[in-house]
């Protein structure tokens, strides 16, 4: 009876632990770094979709770039979307004005991505095309909805990288206004999800080097994104949620132009270690941003580290659970702090559709 018992409380724990599992389209980004070759080929097995940021578009709509064919090997033997991103370098707005203001460049760039797509074998595209001004909706959805209907045609997807907007208001600052004019309100978002297979929203870079020290994802804050999301009538099911797995480091700059100044920048997960040893610095677990942070004295200058570990990627998959969405979206490959992984794992189910 004490053995049947013991063995029903065992199937109830994995019957438990499946629950707690759900099923995500895992998106991952990479770039041309041994670092983040070495990532995708580790953990190939976790990943739905590959989106190599290795095309950029001209103001004539010219595509140039490649794809590693190694990662095209090692992703059709492990059944994982290869599906690249199409950038304006810089994310430069008077760039993308003239690329989706010009129906000869626009049709162009299509043609391109179908030639390239039969070259590599893709399986899509996603737009990765940032800086957009608010003047600029109406051209950038023509052109979206030229690009899908050419590559649906072809069997193929498309997908859009968007920027976060938690609101239809220019909101609280001048900050927020430029944001919202510059980066979020030329997109429409639902309408761009129903065009596309789906879209990733950056529900990352909370905080930035423009801004004063912060988690680069609250999931407090990333719920609020998806939210208006959804009140914008977009589809859990068509929806990939933005999850970071670099850090970022505030410290004091100076340059002969501007001056000293505040700065921030990415770091990769070695990073945060030595930046940690090289300081002594604790780091501590903040509550309402779910993440680790660390603060320490340089030369009586206070620095600050956000920090992104396998500890503050549960609480964004709880957010990922909660609303039902499709899946993730995780930039970038050969960051991550290696436990990642297993988080992961042990969150979600891999899917691809």
């Amino acid at each position: 009876m004490k053995i049947l018992m013991i063995f029903f409380l065992f199937l109830l724990g994995i019957s438990t632990e499946n629950y707690a599992q759900s099923r995500s389209e895992n998106l991952f980004y990479m770039v041309n770094t041994p670092e983040s070759f070495e990532s995708f080929k580790a953990n190939v097995a976790q990943i739905s979709i590959v989106c190599p940021q290795t095309f950029l578009v001209s103001k004539e709509g010219v595509l140039s770039g490649s794809v590693d064919p190694r990662v095209l090997a090692l992703a059709k033997a492990n059944h994982v979307k290869v599906m690249p991103l199409i950038v304006n370098s810089g994310f430069n707005q008077k760039l993308l004005h003239d690329i989706v203001s010009n129906p000869v460049a626009r049709k162009r760039s299509i043609e391109m991505m179908l030639e390239y797509a039969r070259k590599y074998d893709l399986d899509g595209w996603q737009f990765d095309l940032e800086g957009l001004h608010i003047s600029d909706m109406d051209n950038f959805t023509l052109y979206f909805k030229e690009t899908a209907d050419a590559l649906h045609k072809a069997d193929l997807q498309l997908s859009a990288a968007l920027v976060h907007a938690t609101e239809n208001v220019g909101g609280p600052t001048a900050y927020h206004l430029f944001l919202y004019e510059n980066w979020r309100a030329g997109y429409s978002l639902k309408e761009l999800s129903e065009i596309g297979d789906f879209i990733s929203i950056m529900t990352y870079d909370q905080h930035t080097r423009r801004t004063p020290p912060g988690p680069v994802a609250s999931p407090e804050w990333m719920g609020k994104v998806i939210e208006h999301l959804l009140a914008q009538g977009v589809a859990p099911g068509k929806l990939s949620m933005g999850i970071p797995n670099y850090s970022v480091h505030w410290f004091t700059d100076y340059t002969e132009e501007r001056g000293g100044f505040a700065n921030g920048r990415s770091a990769k997960y070695p990073m945060v270690q030595h930046l940690l040893g090289q300081y002594n610095a604790i780091k501590q677990w903040h509550e309402k941003a779910q993440v680790n942070w660390a603060m320490w004295d340089n030369d009586g200058v206070f620095e600050y580290l956000f920090i992104e570990d396998a500890r503050s990627l549960k609480p964004k998959l709880d957010v990922l659970k909660k609303y039902n969405l499709r899946g993730i979206s995780v930039w970038v490959l050969g960051s991550e702090d290696p436990e990642f992984w297993s988080v992961l794992k042990r969150e979600v189910v891999k899917t691809i559709r």
